[in-house]
């Protein structure tokens, strides 16, 4: 029971292939108490169905471009439970001609798109989150591989992910003093909803299955465990990392 007496906020729930979720259920089967979020009406009714058995749970709204449902889930978390111990940070966007066409023809709104929601987010989010972490605490966001290297059809959320590996490290600088955590974890390619909007998910799955050391994809299960570990004390002197968990295909060349 790692995370027992722990309060957690788990942001990026779409469904039950989400990566957002294997890290809800791997916490949830070491104590933690979650609260969550959801980002519209339209993901309402899922992410209440996989969340409407769990014991002293929360689910509010929250749409990151709108500053006043943010506060409105810190606030709610400080009157359900006078504090938070970790949050796990697990949404980007890009509008789809972004994902689709050359990086070179990226629109100036498909930019700022991107880079609100997939990483000025976090730095929004752990803001919110510090006061509420008194005792200190853990954050997590999810990045990919293509932060580092082209990866085709990525474009520009390769950038932003770029962008939210930088923030991990300076925000893990700032928070440091309060005995907060920041941490990415760079997962392999798997099929959520999100994946699905980038061309080819099947054939970067079939890559990395035949070239990375394990010979095979991650599971979501594999990222939630990674997770669970990045908030529970077992990690407590690691921050500022982007740790792969992708099988070690990041470790090959040609």
């Amino acid at each position: 029971m790692l995370l027992e007496n722990k309060i957690g906020l788990i942001v990026g729930v779409a469904n039950q292939r989400s990566i957002a979720w294997a890290c809800a259920e791997a916490c949830l089967e070491h104590g933690a108490k979650l609260a969550f979020t959801y980002q519209n009406e339209r993901l309402k009714e899922k992410v209440e169905k996989l969340t409407a058995n769990i014991p002293e749970s929360l689910l509010l709204p929250c749409e990151v471009t709108d500053q006043s449902q943010v506060d409105n889930v810190f606030a709610e978390i400080e009157k359900k439970y006078g504090k938070l111990d970790f949050l796990i940070h697990s949404i980007a966007f890009a509008p789809r001609e972004a994902l689709s066409e050359e990086f070179l023809q990226t629109s100036r709104e498909a930019f700022l798109t991107a880079l609100e929601i997939s990483t000025y987010s976090l730095t929004q989010l752990s803001r919110a989150a510090k006061p509420l972490m008194k005792d200190g605490g853990s954050i997590v966001t999810m990045t990919y591989y293509g932060a580092e290297k082209v990866v085709q059809n990525y474009n520009v959320m390769g950038v932003a992910k770029a962008a939210l590996e930088a923030s991990v490290r300076y925000l893990a600088s700032d928070l440091g003093k309060y005995n907060i955590r920041v941490n990415a974890i760079s997962a392999g390619p798997i099929k959520t909803l999100a994946a699905m909007g980038v061309g080819d998910i099947g054939k970067m799955q079939q890559i990395v299955a035949e070239r990375s050391p394990l010979k095979r994809n991650v599971q979501a299960s594999e990222v939630g465990n990674t997770a669970l570990f990045l908030v529970s004390d077992l990690s407590s002197a690691i921050t500022g990392e982007t740790i792969f968990v992708d099988c070690g295909y990041n470790i090959m060349g040609i």
